[in-house]
Order: structure tokens, then C-alpha cells, then sequence
């Protein structure tokens, strides 16, 4: 029969693992993150300038403004639309649904990139880390129209 200190180490060093699993995992789908916290960097959306002149700007317009049928990506219209959406809402639209001529062909890393333009366009600011390529890490950023800062 083992002792209870043989049982103990490993209890607890599992137990302590649970715990931090579960806080980290917590913590990544916290929605407390906001498109007013820089998360993307300057350096991500001047990729995306060339990924969007590229990609984008023939629907959508070289200032964002759209064209015809293809929406604004920048002003009111487009805050208005995804006020109090995630970040990982817009990079599933994009990624699921751009280019029009071949839905789903582009990559998380250009998507991401994209988006980084879209957010820098729309006034909202840089930061030191770059977006995800992946919607599921972007859950917790919220996008809002206002600076809730002021």
C-alpha cells in the first residue's frame, strides 16, 4: 500500500495544473479586450494595405468606402454594423466569405492582416502585438464604435 505522500505529489501537481488550465482558458475567453487596446501593430496593417490593394479594394474601394453592392469597411456605416461584435466575428466573415470570386481562399495570416488595416483605417490604434491568425483567439476582443475611455 502506497503512502499518502507517494499519492500526494502527484494529486496535487494535477490538481495545480487543472487549475491553471482553467485559468488560462478563463482568461483567453474573457471578452475584456476592446479594438481601443491596440491589438494589432502598425507593422500587421501595412501588410494588410498591400494584402487589401490586392484582395479587396477592387469591391470593396481603394479608400474603404465600397462600391456598388460591397459594403464600407471604414466610417459609420461599418462601426455601426459590427458595434458590439469580436474581432473573431469580422476575421470569420472575411476569411468565410472573401474574396468574392473565391470565398475561403485566403489565409488566417492575411486575413489577420487585413483586418489590422480595416481596424488602423477606422481610426482605432496600434499596438505591440500582432492579431491572431485564427477567429477563436480573437473572441475576446470586442469591437465598439466609441472609445470607452472617453
Amino acid at each position: 500500500m502506497k503512502s499518502w505522500e507517494a499519492w500526494h505529489g502527484p494529486v496535487s501537481i494535477g490538481v495545480a495544473g487543472l487549475v491553471l488550465a482553467t485559468a488560462v482558458v478563463a482568461r483567453a475567453q474573457a471578452p475584456d479586450r476592446t479594438v481601443w487596446n491596440g491589438v494589432y501593430t502598425a507593422e500587421q496593417a501595412e501588410r494588410g494595405r498591400s494584402a487589401y490593394a490586392a484582395q479587396c479594394a477592387a469591391c470593396h474601394g481603394e479608400t474603404l468606402s465600397g462600391i456598388d453592392v460591397a459594403p464600407a469597411l471604414a466610417g459609420g456605416t461599418f462601426l455601426s454594423n459590427w458595434n458590439n461584435t469580436t474581432a473573431g466575428d469580422l476575421f470569420e466573415r472575411i476569411q468565410g466569405t472573401m474574396p468574392l470570386q473565391a470565398p475561403g481562399s485566403l489565409g488566417g495570416r492575411t486575413v489577420a492582416d487585413i483586418q489590422a488595416f480595416i481596424f488602423q483605417a477606422n481610426g482605432f490604434p496600434a499596438g505591440s502585438l500582432a492579431l491572431p491568425p485564427s477567429s477563436p483567439l480573437m473572441a475576446n476582443v470586442k469591437i465598439l464604435a466609441r472609445n470607452p475611455a472617453g
